[in-house]
C-alpha cells in the first residue's frame, strides 16, 4: 500500500465506519475516527505534493487499483493518476475538509445525527478525490456523479426542511442539466479517439484537430465540439452563468457544508476539468473565447448581486461563484496555472470566510441576516480577526512588484494580467480584463459591507441574544486560525512556483508567454486592482460607518436597480416562468393522461376492475347451500368423464 492508497480511501473508511456503524459506537467514536483519517490524508497529501510538485521531477505516474471495464474495444481500468495537477488539488480537498470535520465538532454539538453527517463528509470528499486522482473520463465521470450525490445528502441534511430539501432538489436537477453534457463528451470522446484514457486522447488530439463530425443536425469540429459538452458540466459543477441557480440555495446546508461545496469539493471540479483537459482546450480557440467571456460576465454578475444580499452566507455564496468566474476566464485565455493558483488560495481564505460566518452564526442562535447583527468585533474578538484576513485575502490587498500581499493579491492579480495579454489577441481577453477589474471594485465593496454590518455600529438584532454571544469554542477557533495563516501566506510562498509552473504539467501553459520572460506592465494595470479594493472599501465605509443612515435610505427606498440586483437579476422567475412551468405542466399531462388514463385504466387498475368483477359474479356460487355445492361437483365429473370419453374415442 503507497500513501496514494491511503490519501484516497481513508476519507471512504471513515464514511463508512461512520455511516454503517455510528449508532452502535457512538456519537464521539464515529467524528473521532473519520476526522482522524481525514488529517491522515491531509499529511500525505502534503507529504504528495512536496515529493511531485516542489522537489520532484513532475513527471506523471500512474497507480493501478483494478480492472474495471473491458468491453469489446472499451477499456477504462480503475487506477489513480499523479502528476502536479493532481497533488495540488488533493492538497486543497484533503486539507480543508479535515478542518471542516474539526470545525463541525464545535458547530454541530447540538445536532442529534452528527454520525450521519460526518459520514457525508468523507463520502463527499472520498468522491472529490476519486475525480482528481482519475487517469480518464470515465473514472471522472464516477467521482464526478459520486460529489453530486454526496452534494446532495449534505445540502438537504437537515430534511424536516422543507426549504432544506427543496434546495438539495434544486442542485441535483441543476447538476443534472449539466452532467448531460459531460456525459456526452465522454461518449463524443470515445467515437473519436477510440479510447477514454487522458493520455490516450490527448496525445491524438493534434491529429484530430481538423475532424469534423455531425451533432444536432449541424457540422462541427470535433475539438471544438468535445471541449464545449465537456465545459456545460463543468457550467453545472461550478455555478457558470445560466447554471448558477443552486449554488446559493446550497446555503440550506449546515455551514461547514457551505465551506467544503464552496472551497474545495464541487465547484472547483468544473475548473480542474477544464485544466486537466488543456492539451483539448488549446486546440479549440472558439470554445476557450466562449469560456473566456463567460467567466468573465460570471465574475460580473455574481459580484453585483452580492453587493445587495443580506444573507451573511449568500453573500459569501455569490462571491464564490464571481471567483469562479475569474478561475474559468483564466483558463479561456489559457492561463491554466494561474487558474489553478486562485483555485489553491481561494480555497483558504473562502473555507476560512464561510467558517467564520458560520462562527458568527454559531455566536448569534443561528441568525443568519446581517439587519440584525451589529457590534459584535468586542464580544466575538478571534472571529473578527479572522473574517478581517479573509477579507483582505479576498479583495487583493498587496503592493504591486513586491512580496507583500495577502493570498488573493498574488492569485487575482495574476489572471488580470494574463487577462490584459490576451486582450492584444482579442475582444474575449479585453472584456475579460475589463470585467475582472470592476468585479474587483465590487467584491471589495460587498466584502468589507458584510464586514462593517456584521461587527460594526450598533447592534441590530434581539437584546437578547447580544447578551448570549460568545466566543465558538476552541475546536471551531483551531480551523479559522490555520485557515488564517494560510490566507496571508499561501500566496507569497507559492507564488513563483505557479507562476512559472510546475515542471511535468504546466509547461508553456500561459499563451503568448515565455514561462521564463519577465514582463513589464503599465502601472495603471498593476495597480488597477489595488486601486479598485481601496475604493470599495472607502464607498463602503462612507455607506455602513460614516453615513449609515443611507444603508436604511437603501432597503427602504429600494428603487428598480435595486430590486433588480436583490432579485439576482430575476433569473430563478425566468426559470419558473419557462423551464419549471413547461416542465411541471408537461408532467400534469404525462401524469393525468398516459399514466391514470392509459397506464392504469387499461392496465393495473383496468385489470384490477375485471378481476373484481369476474370474483363477484364466482361470489354468488357460494350459497352456503350444501345441495348447491353437490350439483357443482356433479357437473364437474360429469364434464371430466366427457373429456376423457371424447380422448378415448379420438
Amino acid at each position: 500500500m503507497t500513501i496514494y492508497h491511503l490519501i484516497v480511501f481513508a476519507p471512504l473508511i471513515g464514511a463508512m465506519i461512520a455511516g454503517f456503524f455510528g449508532s452502535k459506537i457512538g456519537d464521539k467514536p464515529s467524528m473521532a475516527v473519520s476526522t482522524l483519517l481525514l488529517f491522515v490524508s491531509a499529511i500525505f497529501s502534503w507529504v504528495a505534493f512536496y515529493n511531485v510538485a516542489l522537489t520532484g521531477n513532475g513527471e506523471a505516474f500512474k497507480v493501478p487499483l483494478m480492472r474495471w471495464m473491458d468491453v469489446g474495444n472499451f477499456q477504462a481500468n480503475w487506477a489513480l493518476q499523479i502528476d502536479s495537477l493532481t497533488v495540488v488539488m488533493l492538497v486543497v480537498i484533503t486539507s480543508v475538509s479535515a478542518l471542516v470535520h474539526l470545525y463541525s465538532w464545535g458547530y454541530m454539538e447540538e445536532d442529534d445525527s452528527k454520525p450521519r453527517f460526518f459520514s457525508y463528509l468523507s463520502l463527499f470528499t472520498f468522491a472529490m478525490l476519486m475525480l482528481v486522482t482519475s487517469d480518464n473520463f470515465i473514472q471522472l465521470f464516477f467521482g464526478w456523479e459520486g460529489v453530486g450525490l454526496a452534494s446532495y445528502l449534505l445540502i438537504g441534511f437537515w430534511y424536516k426542511k422543507p426549504s432544506a430539501n427543496a434546495a438539495a432538489i434544486k442542485a441535483f436537477v441543476t447538476n443534472r442539466v449539466g452532467d448531460i453534457g459531460l456525459a456526452l463528451g465522454v461518449m463524443a470522446i470515445f467515437l473519436v479517439f477510440g479510447t477514454v484514457s487522458f493520455d490516450g486522447v490527448f496525445s491524438q488530439v493534434a491529429e484530430k484537430a481538423d475532424q469534423t463530425m455531425s451533432f444536432l443536425g449541424m457540422e462541427w469540429n470535433v475539438i471544438e465540439l468535445i471541449a464545449l459538452l465537456l465545459f456545460i458540466g463543468a457550467m453545472g459543477k461550478s455555478a457558470q452563468f445560466v447554471l448558477h441557480v443552486w449554488l446559493p440555495d446550497a446555503m440550506e446546508g449546515p455551514t461547514p457544508v457551505s465551506a467544503l461545496i464552496h472551497a474545495a469539493t464541487m465547484v472547483t471540479a468544473g475548473v480542474f476539468l477544464v485544466c486537466r483537459a488543456h492539451p483539448i482546450y488549446e486546440v479549440a480557440e472558439a470554445t476557450s473565447a466562449f469560456i473566456t467571456v463567460l467567466g468573465a460576465f460570471t465574475a460580473f454578475f455574481a459580484a453585483t448581486v452580492g453587493l445587495v444580499q443580506n444573507d451573511i452566507k449568500r453573500v459569501i455564496a455569490y462571491s464564490t461563484c464571481s471567483q469562479l468566474g475569474y478561475m474559468f476566464f483564466a483558463a479561456g485565455v489559457g492561463a491554466y496555472n494561474f487558474a489553478m493558483f486562485h483555485l489553491f488560495t481561494h480555497a483558504f481564505f473562502k473555507a476560512l470566510l464561510f467558517l467564520g460566518a458560520g462562527s458568527v452564526i454559531h455566536a448569534l442562535h443561528h441568525q443568519q441576516d446581517m439587519r440584525k447583527m451589529g457590534g459584535l468585533w468586542k464580544i466575538i474578538p478571534v472571529t473578527y480577526v479572522v473574517m478581517i484576513i479573509g477579507t483582505l485575502a479576498i479583495t487583493g490587498v498587496g503592493w504591486p512588484g513586491t512580496s507583500f500581499g495577502f493570498a488573493g493579491f498574488f492569485s487575482k492579480d495574476l489572471i488580470i494580467e494574463a487577462a490584459y495579454d490576451a486582450s492584444k489577441y482579442g475582444a474575449a481577453g479585453s472584456f475579460a480584463f475589463w470585467a475582472g477589474i470592476v468585479a474587483a471594485l465590487m467584491t471589495s465593496f460587498y466584502s468589507w459591507r458584510l464586514i462593517f454590518m456584521t461587527f460594526h455600529g450598533k447592534h441590530r438584532g434581539k437584546k437578547k441574544y447580544l447578551d448570549e454571544a460568545h466566543e465558538s469554542p476552541l475546536v471551531m477557533l483551531i480551523p479559522l486560525i490555520l485557515l488564517a495563516i494560510g490566507a496571508v501566506f499561501a500566496g507569497a510562498y507559492f507564488y513563483k512556483s505557479f507562476k512559472y509552473g510546475y515542471s511535468g504539467f504546466w509547461g508553456d501553459a500561459v499563451p503568448h508567454m515565455d514561462k521564463n520572460e519577465k514582463h513589464y506592465y503599465p502601472d495603471w494595470v498593476l495597480f488597477a486592482p489595488l486601486v479598485m479594493s481601496a475604493l470599495g472599501f472607502v464607498i463602503a465605509w462612507f455607506t455602513y460607518i460614516f453615513r449609515n443612515g443611507t444603508e436604511k435610505r437603501i432597503n427602504s427606498e429600494g428603487g428598480p436597480l435595486y430590486n433588480f440586483l436583490l432579485n439576482k437579476w430575476y433569473i430563478d422567475e425566468l426559470y419558473d416562468a419557462t423551464v419549471v412551468r413547461a416542465t411541471r405542466w408537461l408532467g400534469d399531462k404525462f401524469w393525468k393522461i398516459g399514466d391514470i388514463g392509459i397506464i392504469d385504466r387499461f392496465g393495473p387498475n383496468g385489470v384490477a376492475a375485471m378481476a373484481m368483477a369476474g370474483a363477484k359474479r364466482l361470489s354468488k356460487v357460494q350459497s352456503g347451500y350444501l345441495y348447491h355445492y353437490a350439483f357443482i361437483m356433479l357437473i364437474g365429473v360429469a364434464a371430466i368423464i366427457a373429456f376423457v370419453m371424447r380422448s378415448m374415442g379420438g
